[in-house]
């Protein structure tokens, strides 16, 4: 009978090579997973060579003493990444061609934040594969046919405008006009704008905890008294609010990183407490189009234009590539926007406006729409299966591209989010997103930066990564 503290060796012999796999029956790690992981980092140190054979699921299981469901495991984990093959009839091998080495990685992104060789499973990064390529081209060439301009206008191009106000009103219920559209470069863009020219230093900020920290740094630049204010379940407390804000930043359709919605009678509360006090409620809406099994609920600027600056952006619909967004925002604020972009001689660059204009012209927009919301709800439905039925808690997957796996302490975020790395998956931990001191802790997992088979073969791994462990 073996002992909880057993552990167990097999010496694979390759030539004259000898390659210990060890597991250990006391590891909260699966034995599965330890197999799996000695394996590949042998193949990826080069002690397992391109072409070196592996025993047969059945010889290994004999040699470490375990069951061949062990053995199987790994090996399926291993093929589906591509470290290993089978040939018909004489065995498994080691693929002479690595993941590591292979030149192309589809659904591997390469950036100044994340090494090659990582999945990115992080909130933020939208579904750019999903784009139809010949669309894309198509609206490029004709964005390039326009004459170059003389004269940038400081509101945004009046076409793009029009556009944006169509698609506000058919997908987010918001009806705007054109004239009340501002074009932006994007959320943080707009949040910087109006740090800089709608507030002033000193004033004081109300903004999410945990929340979007490029926009608590965007206003803390400014000079702006940042305060904190918790949310639950049903999104911000304007019960928590202080008194003597100039502005309340926050993302009711579906708070950044937490993902809950802000319920309709919060959102009642906020705006009303806003006119009796005078201060704006920045909404930013910044995958606002994305929502599954629940009914849509109204947007702050549909309650209450006179108090409420909309943000919107085609980063999470499109590409950040583009650098288009848009403001919906009452009159004096469009003023003093407007004003500041005169002076200052910023205003966004018409390039992605005129590409967002033609692929709306041509219906391009609201055809990848349809496929980007039927895609990530057959993701998410993936994801989320997968993980309910290991008994991991999941939070905010009612609406955008990207859930929460709550853990009860910092040393297990931290755990968690380097045991990925380890094993090739870039996650997002809740700490960073605190403006003070963390009093949650957890996994944010996007599902919409990497392609659907990449997704799929890495269930196995984040399944057991985030699984619940025994006390």
């Amino acid at each position: 009978m073996a002992t909880s503290a057993e552990k167990w060796e097999a010496t694979l012999t390759r030539g004259d090579t000898a390659l210990p796999v060890r597991l250990d029956r006391d590891s909260t790690v699966p034995l599965a997973v330890q197999l799996a992981d000695a394996l590949r980092e042998s193949a990826a140190t080069g002690h397992l060579r391109g072409g070196d054979r592996l025993p047969s699921t059945r010889a290994l299981a004999d040699r470490l003493g375990v069951s061949r469901t062990v053995t199987s495991a790994a090996y399926e984990q291993l093929h589906a990444e591509g470290w290993i093959l089978g040939r018909h009839g004489s065995g498994t091998y080691v693929t002479t061609s690595p993941p590591a080495a292979r030149p192309e990685r589809r659904g591997f992104v390469t950036n100044d934040e994340a090494p090659s060789d990582l999945l990115v499973l992080t909130p933020g990064v939208p579904w750019a594969d999903g784009l139809d390529r010949a669309a894309w081209r198509r609206a490029w060439r004709a964005a390039a046919d326009t004459p170059p301009a003389t004269y940038l206008y400081r509101s945004g191009l009046a076409d793009y405008r029009a556009a944006v106000a169509e698609h506000l009103l058919r997908h987010r219920g918001l009806d705007a006009g054109t004239d009340s559209v501002l074009a932006t470069g994007g959320t943080t863009s707009a949040v910087v704008e109006l740090a800089s020219a709608v507030l002033r230093p000193g004033d004081l900020v109300a903004v999410e905890e945990p929340g979007y920290q490029r926009a608590v740094q965007a206003f803390r630049r400014a000079g702006m008294r940042v305060v904190p204010v918790p949310i639950d379940a049903e999104g911000l407390r304007p019960d928590a609010l202080p008194g003597g804000v100039r502005a309340v930043y926050c993302s009711p359709a579906h708070q950044y990183p937490m993902g809950c919605r802000m319920s309709a009678a919060r959102r009642v509360e906020l705006v009303e407490r806003a006119r009796a006090e005078n201060f704006l409620v920045v909404e930013d809406d910044y995958d606002g189009e994305l929502r599954y099994d629940v009914a849509p609920l109204p947007l702050l600027a549909s309650l209450a234009p006179d108090v409420v600056v909309h943000l919107g952006t085609t980063s999470k619909i499109l590409t950040p590539t583009l650098g288009a967004g848009w403001m919906v925002a009452p009159p004096s604020v469009t003023t003093t926007i407007l004003d500041y972009r005169e002076l200052t001689g910023t205003r966004p660059s018409p390039a992605g406006q005129r590409v967002v204009v033609e692929l709306a012209r041509h219906g391009d927009l609201g055809r990848h729409l349809r496929r980007l919301r039927r895609e990530l709800s057959e993701r998410r439905s993936m994801l989320v299966g997968a993980l309910k039925k290991a008994g991991v808690p999941v939070l905010g997957d009612d609406a955008g591209a990207h859930l929460v796996v709550p853990l009860a302490s910092p040393e297990d975020e931290r755990e968690r989010l380097a045991s990925g790395k380890r094993r090739g998956l870039l996650l997002d931990g809740l700490g960073r997103h605190f403006a003070r001191t963390p009093t949650a802790f957890g996994v944010a997992v996007g599902y919409a930066g990497c392609s659907r088979e990449a997704l799929r073969e890495s269930l196995w791994v984040l399944v057991d990564l985030l699984r619940p462990r025994p006390r």
